[in-house]
């Protein structure tokens, strides 16, 4: 069999799967989840182990410390998993919700009711709880799922995917509700999206390279989760411990995460006062800083290297305010006030996140009216975009278009409706 035909045959079987699920209960698809969660638990040696090995193989290739990261599993990130797919059980059912309902001219009944996309083909890179916060998310939506994780945690995934699907049929589901393209031949990706009529949606989700590519080839639909080049904007009246707290925690989290801020703009008129500080605890976390000359300036004055060959601050050029490090490094740039705050941000950001720090609340309002994208904050860090944390359940994706889903999506996105009417021999003229 060739790889095109083994991954349409592994498109037809989540088919079939679909329409059987899509008629399964409210209890069925919950009593899944918790079967799902209970064999992650019981099988997290297994899953470790497999894990090892991909930390081993990607260590050996050079891998990335921030890529590394999100890689690797322990017993807390299996057990945290799990936890998750249980959190999804707990949340309203997203099938069957009436959205509209009236009574036509003629007397029609009519209802517009939330239904399952169908199958839904999920692409993604070096995160192996993706595999199941993936897979939890389309059994609450009754949706059957094909996931094809990157090379990177090729054993992980599998294993995990295994454990699911098992456990998935043991609680009643039908054979085929998760699916995994197993192989690690990049091609297989090429096929999947290619399957106009068996896969119903395609969610990528990853590095820039990947989306791009999938949302430039793909034939079925797809919902673009974005990169994040993610900013927070020190406002003039902003107290300077609280914008200390906030970039250090939406930067130094974690540095590889698509939530975490790469670009920090102070207004010029207190980078004296506020950056310093700023600065150093960017030092002490290691993040190498590349600023612009004012920057640099206040950053020399301040005791960091901005020389030699392990310098704590470089000059940004027009690439750096692009770009999204995922790892220890931050732009920083002295801005003259609120509107070229905006004007940048709207210029460079990737729509995923964006904060202001300040006091002022005409300027907060105005930061939070006139920036693009899918979340803004005001006195808050970005790391809070997530789904656990907007009480969505896990997540399936941070998405940055403005069709259908926005921002950190789940269940209730993997969702369309249909409309049923109801009638009494009516009939039209």
């Amino acid at each position: 069999m060739t790889l095109e035909e083994e991954v349409r045959e592994l498109a037809k079987f989540a088919k079939a799967a679909s329409a059987k699920l899509a008629q399964a209960t409210t209890e069925e698809r919950n009593g899944a989840l918790y079967a799902m969660a209970a064999a992650l638990r019981a099988q997290a040696p297994a899953i470790v182990e497999a894990n090892g090995e991909d930390m081993e193989a990607a260590r050996a290739a050079g891998t990335t410390e921030a890529l590394l990261d999100r890689l690797m599993l322990d017993e807390s990130r299996v057990f945290a998993t799990a936890d998750a797919l249980e959190e999804v059980a707990t949340l309203p059912d997203p099938l069957g919700v009436v959205s509209l309902e009236s009574t036509l001219y003629n007397g029609i009944e009519l209802r517009r009711v939330s239904v399952p996309l169908g199958v839904v083909a999920m692409v993604y890179e070096a995160r192996p709880n993706v595999t199941a916060d993936a897979a939890g998310v389309c059994v609450k939506s009754g949706n059957a799922c094909i996931l094809r994780g990157g090379s990177l945690a090729a054993r992980s995934n599998e294993v995990i995917a295994d454990v699911l699907a098992a456990a998935a049929v043991e609680a009643g589901l039908p054979e085929g509700s998760i699916c995994a393209v197993t192989t690690t031949d990049r091609a297989a990706t090429d096929v999947l999206m290619g399957l106009h009529g068996l896969v119903d949606v395609l969610i990528p989700r990853g590095g820039a390279g990947l989306i791009r590519h999938c949302v430039e080839h793909a034939k079925v639909p797809v919902i673009e989760t974005g990169t994040g080049n993610c900013h927070v904007y020190v406002h003039a009246s902003a107290d300077p411990e609280m914008a200390r707290a906030i970039i250090r925690n939406a930067k130094c989290r974690r540095f590889g995460v698509c939530n975490a801020a790469e670009t920090l703009l102070v207004d010029a008129a207190v980078a004296d006062a506020v950056l310093p500080s700023i600065l150093a605890d960017m030092k002490e976390a290691g993040v190498l800083v590349h600023g612009d000359a004012r920057v640099l300036a206040i950053a020399e004055a301040a005791g960091l290297s901005v020389a030699g060959d392990a310098p704590d601050a470089v000059l940004a050029g027009e690439a750096d305010w692009e770009t999204e490090y995922l790892g220890p490094e931050l732009a920083v740039k002295c801005v003259e006030g609120l509107q070229e705050a905006i004007d940048h941000v709207n210029r460079y950001g990737t729509k995923h996140s964006e904060a202001i720090v300040a006091s002022d609340e005409a300027a907060q309002d105005v930061f939070l009216a006139q920036v693009d994208a899918a979340a803004v904050y005001a006195n808050a860090s970005t790391a809070f975009t997530d789904g656990g944390q907007f009480g969505l359940g896990a997540e399936i994706g941070i998405s940055t278009q403005k069709i259908h889903a926005r921002g950190p999506f789940a269940a209730d996105a993997l969702t369309s409706y249909k409309y049923v009417l109801r009638g009494a021999s009516q009939v039209r003229a």
